[in-house]
């Protein structure tokens, strides 16, 4: 009997094919090759950028399996070895590119673009807890949205905003009698937190959740925990797979935290609704015409008590724009952007303040100055704004330590950078905490010196070489929310409390979390002022 070849095996073998076999074969054939094509175009250009070595398949991806702490400094240290000089390098995440940026010029390129305004990838592990809002959303329906929301965050409404700024800030003020005879200190941060989350959620919502009070609540726990999971994904490149996450145990803790943070948001939604519904009959029983009624100043006033979630609603009305899925993605996104980064910036500007007791004291003078020897009554927004020394310490806070360290896009179009061109599909991260130290624009970029941002001071500087609220067309719709909260909070804390910071800078170690935060928190000692 002839021995069968495997020459005469795979020709019948074919031959059984059927056609459609054949064109998925060749669609497969066809895709990788074309894959592997364009993956060698973009690594030509990106491999020309300096950069750590790269293993293949797997990138740079393994240096990041470090503790939080090392990340960062891995991270520092890369930029200062390979992008010194500059001012960006490369680095691979698996078979991803990222140009990690620190300079001016080049973060303009990148930020100014009206055309590459989609979000890094990383952003989408957010998608799950607050959907495709304005933070997260492509390019079509962020510009729908922003244009939407834009008068929500109009200079009437903040205004109206104050009052809870005040009353929450006063709240935080007696909480934190409890540690008048600390000695040992305590970490701001949590205080810092659980005051913006009540701030985020009663200007947001409507409603209060006395966080600070009750910092057990599930919310609070909730918010926490679905934090640290997204970071721990970020770090670890094998869990960023919505695959493989589903078989760990941390994803039913993901799911978990979701429906608590959901069914809140739906819930409040709800309760919201059901009022305006109520204040609109009232309106139209009064004035007898649906068209009078929401434009009413009565209306108008009671919008602004709460005019995130009361525009949402009324452009919702009857589910003609926006479904209750839509205005929770909106409300999550909010509350997300807008509580740990001004927490964060809060925390840290309280332990600067701690760290230099002449900036400090200059601080309450310019305070004290302005509100009269009452530590009891609230500030207007017009005499915050007239806190301007506040404002530059406020600036050079989020300077040192912007809250968050990183900014992302994913270029659709390729862009040419110092001699570099960047091909779309990279990921552009813009490095907020070296940018910030450039000394080309600031000198003696370590040292914490408010008055670096006085008027005089602050010609000529390159407008993207300060960017802790991004730049160009998607920069923070809430900006200005965030500001006037800074300032609502630190002037209650520095009226009436001395700061000191227990550790000294150089013995802090940082760690990029979805914000700036440091292992250990930010430790203060307080005494009441006299």
């Amino acid at each position: 009997m002839s021995s069968i070849l495997w020459s005469d095996l795979v020709p019948n073998a074919l031959q059984l094919l059927s056609p459609t076999a054949w064109i998925v074969m060749l669609t497969v054939a066809a895709s990788t090759v074309i894959f592997y094509r364009q993956r060698a175009e973009i690594a030509k250009h990106i491999n020309r950028i300096p950069g750590p070595p790269a293993l293949p398949l797997l990138g740079n991806s393994l240096q990041w399996l470090v503790d939080r702490d090392e990340m960062f400094s891995t991270i520092n240290g890369a930029r200062l070895l390979y992008g010194r000089r500059q001012g960006f390098n490369r680095v691979w995440a698996g078979l991803k590119p990222y140009i990690l940026i620190s300079k001016a010029t080049a973060a303009e390129r990148i930020l100014s673009s009206s055309k590459n305004i989609e979000k890094g990838r990383d952003y989408d592990l957010l998608k799950p807890w607050i959907g495709t809002g304005l933070l997260t959303s492509h390019a079509a329906k962020w510009h729908q949205r922003r244009k939407m929301l834009t008068p929500t965050f109009h200079f009437k409404i903040l205004a109206n905003f104050v009052e809870v700024m005040n009353k929450q800030s006063y709240v935080l003020v007696r909480q934190l009698e409890k540690q008048l005879n600390n000695t040992e200190g305590f970490d701001c941060t949590i205080y810092a937190t659980l005051t913006s989350l009540d701030i985020i959620c009663e200007t947001a919502m409507g409603y209060p959740i006395h966080a600070l009070e009750k910092s057990d609540s599930e919310y609070v726990k909730a918010h926490e925990k679905i934090s640290e999971i997204i970071l721990e994904r970020l770090q670890k490149f094998w869990l960023r797979s919505d695959f493989i996450f589903r078989f760990t145990n941390a994803y039913t803790e993901h799911e978990h935290c979701l429906k608590i943070l959901h069914d809140f948001a739906y819930s409040m939604i709800q309760k919201r609704r059901e009022m305006y519904r109520q204040r609109k009959q009232s309106m139209l029983s009064e004035t007898g015409s649906a068209d009078n009624a929401p434009h009413s100043e009565e209306a108008h006033g009671q919008r602004k008590q709460l005019a995130f979630l009361d525009l949402l609603l009324e452009l919702s009305e009857d589910g003609q724009l926006l479904s209750d899925a839509d205005i929770r993605e909106e409300v999550d996104t909010f509350i997300l952007g807008g509580h740990d980064t001004t927490a964060t910036a809060l925390a840290w500007m309280l332990y600067l303040l701690g760290t230099d007791q002449t900036v400090q004291e200059r601080v309450f003078l310019e305070i004290d100055g302005i509100m009269g020897g009452d530590r009891e009554r609230h500030p207007t927004m017009a005499e915050l704004s007239e806190m301007r020394y506040l404002e530059c310490c406020i600036k050079e806070s989020l300077r040192l330590f912007p809250s968050i360290p990183i900014l992302s896009r994913t270029l659709t179009t390729g862009v040419d950078i110092e001699g570099h061109h960047i091909p779309s599909g990279t990921n552009a991260v813009i490095m907020l905490y070296q940018l910030h130290r450039d000394p080309q624009y600031f000198p003696n970029p370590e040292k914490f010196y408010p008055d670096r941002f006085l008027p005089e001071n602050s010609t000529n500087r390159h407008p993207y070489s300060y960017i802790p609220f991004s730049a160009g067309p998607r920069n923070c719709i809430g900006q200005k929310f965030g500001a006037l909260e800074e300032k609502a909070v630190i002037s209650a804390v520095v009226r009436n409390y001395r700061i000191e910071s227990v550790h000294r800078r150089e013995d802090l170690i940082l760690y990029g979390d979805l914000v700036m935060r440091t292992k250990g928190g930010l430790k203060i000692r307080i005494q009441r002022r006299i």
